[in-house]
C-alpha cells in the first residue's frame, strides 16, 4: 500500500506568537482536503510548543526545522532533536539547502541530525538538492547521489526518513518546480548560485 504524500510548510524565519491565527486557517482548510495527504508544519522553535497544542487533535503536524547532533550539552543557542519531541514535534528538517549553503553543514553532519531525530523518535526530513550552477553544467544527478550517500545514516531504512528533492532556487513558477522534481537534472528552473 503506497503511502500518502507528505505536504511540509517550512515558515524559516517567520512568525510571532499571533501567528496562530495562520495555523488556524491551515486546520480548517486541511479537514476540507479531498485527497488523502499528511501535513505538517514547521515553525520557528519559538512556536512549536504552542502550535503542537492548537493542532492537537487535528491533521495538521507540527515539525522543527533543524536541530543538533547530540542530545544535551554546551551548545549555545542549540536545540536538540529531544527537546524538539519534548515540545510537540513530530518530524524534523535537516540538510535544508539554506543550513547547507549559510551555516555550511556538511553531509556528515546531515547525516548526524539524521540519526538524533531517530534517536528521539522524529521523522527526520533529510533535505538534498543541486544550485544552478551543478545543474547547468548536467551534475544534478551526481551532486544528488552524493548528498544521499553522506547524508543519510549508514544502515538507513525507509521508516522514520523522509526525503526531500528541493533543488537551490528561488524565484521559480509553481511549474519550473514541478519539472525540477519530476525530472532532476532536465530543465532549468531559475535557481540562485551557491554563495
Amino acid at each position: 500500500m503506497a503511502k500518502a504524500p507528505l505536504v511540509a510548510g517550512n515558515w524559516k524565519m517567520n512568525g510571532l506568537r499571533e501567528a496562530s491565527g495562520e495555523l488556524r486557517k491551515i486546520i480548517s482548510g486541511a479537514r476540507a482536503l479531498a485527497f488523502p495527504a499528511d501535513l505538517l508544519v514547521c515553525p520557528p522553535a519559538t512556536l512549536i510548543a504552542g502550535f503542537a497544542a492548537l493542532a492537537r487533535g487535528t491533521p495538521i503536524a507540527i515539525g522543527a526545522q533543524d536541530c543538533h547532533a547530540e542530545p544535551a550539552g554546551a551548545f549555545t543557542g542549540d536545540i536538540s532533536a529531544e527537546m524538539l519531541k519534548d515540545a510537540g514535534a513530530t518530524a524534523v528538517i535537516v540538510g535544508h539547502s539554506e543550513r547547507r549553503i549559510y551555516h555550511r553543514e556538511t553531509d556528515a553532519q546531515v547525516s548526524a541530525k539524521a540519526l538524533a531525530a531517530r534517536r528521539a523518535g522524529l521523522t527526520a526530513i533529510v533535505c538534498v538538492g543541486e544550485t544552478r550552477a551543478e545543474r547547468e553544467a548536467g551534475r544534478t544527478i551526481a551532486v544528488v547521489q552524493g548528498q544521499l550517500d553522506g547524508s543519510l545514516p549508514d544502515g538507513v531504512d525507509a521508516e522514520g526518513i523522509v526525503i526531500a528533492y528541493e533543488p537551490v532556487c528561488t524565484g521559480s513558477s509553481a511549474s519550473a518546480w514541478a519539472r525540477a522534481a519530476e525530472r532532476p537534472g532536465r530543465g532549468s528552473p531559475s535557481c540562485m548560485a551557491a554563495r
